[in-house]
């Protein structure tokens, strides 16, 4: 390498353009080769930088948000179901319903798609560049209860309550203590108006106050969830998308001795 090179490199570095500083050699052979304007190389150099800066982000931001599966919209068997169309995916694919806050909360049996469904509009929206937050309701009730003593908590909870889109799964699966009742509550309350949720759950609100055993507080966390939100219901009827499409160990054919 030149010391022409090297120079460039190290402004390229001081300048924080650290990608730019690896490539820049490969850069300015193929300017000098294909005989590039001033103006098609600082474009090209400035591109560069800012698909990296990018793909660095977005690379965090899927991090961050914890998926438990890659589960991508493209993978989303739509025609197998009949909690939405073409038309409503679109609009939710639009994302304009994080801008407003909005609540999404799917309903339904277990494999009928809900969290590939919730999981993929995640995993679109951290591909528009937005922070994106997936827990389950009992890891989210577990932060909160130790955010204070425990320091992973502490981090986790901090980029839950910073993200754009929270995404809470498997909601009301089971019956909730006074406390975690009253944590729940307060998250949300904090939360209302700050960011949009996506709630997963095989129960309808109506049916909340019974797992949350306190009539009052389930009313004051619906009177927010419910402001501005939608309700996507997945047929009971509706055979387990996830049964339909599991791997296998054994082959189908009979037992052989």
């Amino acid at each position: 390498m030149t010391d022409f090179y090297k120079v460039l490199q190290d402004k390229c570095k001081t300048l924080r353009l650290a990608e730019t500083a690896k490539e820049l050699p490969t850069m300015l052979r193929e300017a000098e080769s294909k005989g590039w304007t001033y103006h098609e190389f600082i474009d090209h150099v400035f591109g560069y930088e800012l698909a990296c800066r990018e793909q660095k982000n977005c690379a965090k931001l899927m991090k961050w948000a914890e998926f438990p599966q890659q589960l991508t919209l493209k993978q989303f068997h739509l025609e197998e179901q009949s909690a939405i169309g073409d038309k409503q995916l679109n609009v939710l694919k639009e994302l304009s319903w994080i801008e407003e806050n909005f609540t999404l909360i799917m309903m339904g049996p277990p494999g009928a798609g809900k969290t590939h469904l919730s999981t993929g509009l995640g995993i679109h929206a951290v591909e528009q560049g937005y922070q994106v937050s997936f827990v389950s309701m009992e890891r989210l009730l577990y932060v909160l209860k130790t955010k204070e003593y425990i320091s992973k908590s502490r981090t986790r909870h901090k980029r839950i309550t910073t993200s754009d889109l929270i995404i809470i799964d498997d909601v009301m699966y089971m019956a909730y203590e006074a406390k975690d009742a009253q944590l729940f509550f307060q998250f949300i309350y904090e939360m209302y108006d700050k960011t949009a949720f996506i709630l997963t759950s095989n129960k309808g609100p109506s049916e909340w106050g019974k797992f949350l055993g306190d009539t009052t507080l389930t009313t004051a966390i619906l009177d927010r969830l419910l402001h501005r939100s939608e309700i996507i219901t997945f047929d009971e009827t509706q055979d387990s998308i996830r049964m339909k499409y599991r791997q296998v160990l054994f082959p189908e054919s009979g037992v052989e001795s």
